[in-house]
């Protein structure tokens, strides 16, 4: 994924990637962990946060992942930790529904003491090529996380030049979006689009780049995999769940790799700590506004440090955001954020 002048953010896209968790002390810190509470690993992968929360306290921890893959390589971690761990092939926006199901948790109860969720797409699905995440690697263009659903090479043989256009806009950030959507559409017709190779030669013969610069599909194959995993809504989700799920001074710890995650959970952070917002007093007839349901000590993320950035590359573009929750009542869905993580709507033409 790629951010700013063009550095590549978690090479989620391109280059190689240790599975290395990301911020483990700052996370770890950031939960504050307390025994005997109940925590959510929303994002398992190699379970990096999973093990360090739980060799840190005696903690029960529900962990889950939408890949099952990362799940069935749990089993020494299961075994470890017996049934303090509680592992669950699952969404992590749908982990409330998961934490009934496990009986963890009451409906209406808030249950958790702590979440996390390291938002991105793990080394060990970039590494498989039969994932089709990567352009290093000849593979199927897939980038399903769960193996089902529409396929990248669904979306990118089926859509219209205007929705790949906004796809690679609004997803990768990506400013020669609509010249790369109507390449698509006019070579789909004679040969439709099968592989990560075949993608990435066609936006590379489009942008041609030079050494030290990032390969030109960077951009492109990280909006695919948002668009295929609906990844951003997933996220403002699961920031909504876990408001009504975290307990009064329970703590929210998001890590996020690229501009587009961050602004939502910054968004999500800044309005639900009222940041920003007067002290004045309402006018005749207007509704208080709702009280704050977290609490943050700083509006600045926490980032790695050069230590970390030394032995793990992937560290450079993470952001690390966290904050504690009120006693106030959960404030439910919010349409703004919802909006940020969607394409927008176009009104039909006149003919």
């Amino acid at each position: 994924m790629t951010q700013g002048g063009g550095e590549p953010t978690d090479l989620a896209a391109g280059g190689p990637a240790l599975h290395i968790p990301v911020l483990l002390s700052e996370v770890m810190d950031a939960l504050n962990l307390t025994s005997g509470g109940l925590y959510l690993d929303g994002t398992f992968g190699a379970g990096g946060y999973t093990r360090a929360m739980l060799e840190r306290a005696n903690i029960r921890v529900l962990a889950l992942d939408r890949d099952p893959r990362a799940l069935a390589a749990a089993g020494p971690l299961q075994s470890q930790f017996g049934d303090r761990l509680i592992l669950r092939h699952s969404r992590f926006s749908q982990f409330q529904h998961t934490a009934l199901e496990a009986g963890l948790a009451h409906t209406g109860e808030p249950a958790f003491a702590g979440i996390t969720l390291d938002i991105g797409v793990s080394s060990m699905q970039i590494d498989e090529a039969a994932r089709g995440f990567s352009f290093r690697f000849e593979g199927p263009l897939d980038m399903r996380m769960e193996s089902q659903g529409r396929s990248a090479a669904d979306i990118v043989n089926q859509a219209s030049a205007e929705e790949l256009a906004d796809i690679f806009f609004h997803y990768g950030e990506e400013r020669a979006a609509r010249r790369i959507a109507k390449a698509i559409v006019h070579d789909r017709i004679t040969t439709p689009f099968t592989s990560t190779k075949q993608l990435a030669e066609l936006i590379a013969r489009l942008l041609p780049s030079k050494p030290h610069e990032i390969h030109p599909a960077t951009r492109t194959f990280q909006a695919l995999r948002i668009a295929v995993n609906a990844e951003l809504e997933e996220l403002v989700q699961a920031l909504i769940a876990a408001e009504a799920a975290l307990k009064p001074g329970g703590r929210l710890a998001i890590v996020s790799f690229h501009s587009l995650e961050d602004r939502i959970v910054k968004q999500f952070l800044a309005e639900r700590s009222d940041r920003g917002r007067g002290s004045s007093r309402l006018l005749p007839g207007e509704s208080a506004p709702p009280q704050a349901t977290f609490e943050q000590v700083s509006r600045h993320p926490v980032i790695a440090g050069e230590t970390e950035l030394a032995l793990n590359p992937r560290a450079r573009s993470a952001k690390l955001r966290f904050a504690t929750r009120t006693h106030a009542p959960a404030r439910g869905t919010d349409v703004k954020l919802l909006s940020l993580a969607r394409l927008p709507s176009h009104e039909p033409r006149r003919r």
